[in-house]
Order: C-alpha cells, then structure tokens, then sequence
C-alpha cells in the first residue's frame, strides 16, 4: 500500500512540476535547469515505487530517454526548439510509458500548433511580428498533465482503492 501512495505522490509532484514549466515558459520563455533536473531524480523513484524490472523495464524507459534527447537536441541545433523544451522532453521521457510518450507527442504537437496560431495571431494584430517567442515548455507540459489524467491517475488510484 505505501509504494501505491509513493507512486501516486510522485506523479502529484510530476503534475505540480509541469505546471511550474508551463508557468514559467509562460512568463519568462524560460524552463529552469533546476525542474527539469528535478524530474529526472524523481523518475527512479517512480521506476521502484511502479515496480519497474530493471530489464526491460528500465532500460526502455533509459533508451527512449536518450533517443527523445537525440532528436531534440538535434532539433535544438536547428533552432526549432528550444534548450528548456528538449531538457524538459527527455526528462518527461524517463517517466511515460513508449506508447504513451508517442501520444504525448502527437498531442504536444497539436496543442503547439494551436498555441503558434493563436500568439501569431495575437502578435500580428499588436504589429509586434518580430517578437513573437512560442512558450512551448506549455504545449509540452498540457500534453504531460493530458497522459497523467487519462492514463496515470486512474491506475494510481486503482492501486490505492484495490
């Protein structure tokens, strides 16, 4: 019962950690070194209190980690991301199950693209075209919270009530 209670908090302190991403990204297009290192310690914690073997288990979670790291930083290079959005991927991809990491992508993506619309829009109607900044660290951080309720909650809380 207490690694149920251990596995349910850590995903509070995940949810409570993408907030604060998304709220700084908001306010200061910045995602601190500090949260997003935060995530990745707790992601072996989550990894024992989920009962996670070590083989495969584990060594998925570590291998999707530094995939996501590769094409992010790849993408970093490019200057299609930001440094704060790619820490915050590779950390998130520690935590999320392959599958679900996938459709947190899509759903980041999707969100992104309305985000992009919606601050082009506004900066175009402001005539401030050249300081438009995306806080994706947003679009990142709803797509974590969205796979944390629809897929970590409710079998978090089947745990503790079963």
């Amino acid at each position: 019962m207490l690694g149920g209670y251990l596995h349910y908090g850590l995903l509070i302190a995940l949810a409570i950690a993408l907030l604060v991403a998304a709220t700084t990204d908001w306010r200061r297009r910045q995602i601190d070194n500090w949260l997003n290192l935060g995530i990745v310690i707790g992601a072996p914690f989550f990894w024992w209190a989920s009962g996670l073997s070590l083989w495969p288990g584990v060594a998925i979670q570590l291998g999707i980690g530094v995939a996501a790291f590769a094409v992010f930083a790849a993408f970093f290079a490019l200057k299609w991301m930001g440094g704060g959005d790619v820490k915050l991927l590779t950390a998130l991809a520690l935590w999320i199950e392959p599958e679900w990491f996938l459709k947190l992508l899509v759903m980041m993506a999707l969100l992104g693209g309305v985000l992009t619309l919606v601050l082009g829009a506004w900066h175009v109607m402001r005539r401030q075209k050249d300081k438009l900044a995306i806080p994706y660290g947003v679009a990142i951080a709803a797509a974590g919270l969205w796979v944390l309720g629809t897929h970590y909650f409710p079998a978090a809380q089947q745990t503790l009530v079963g």
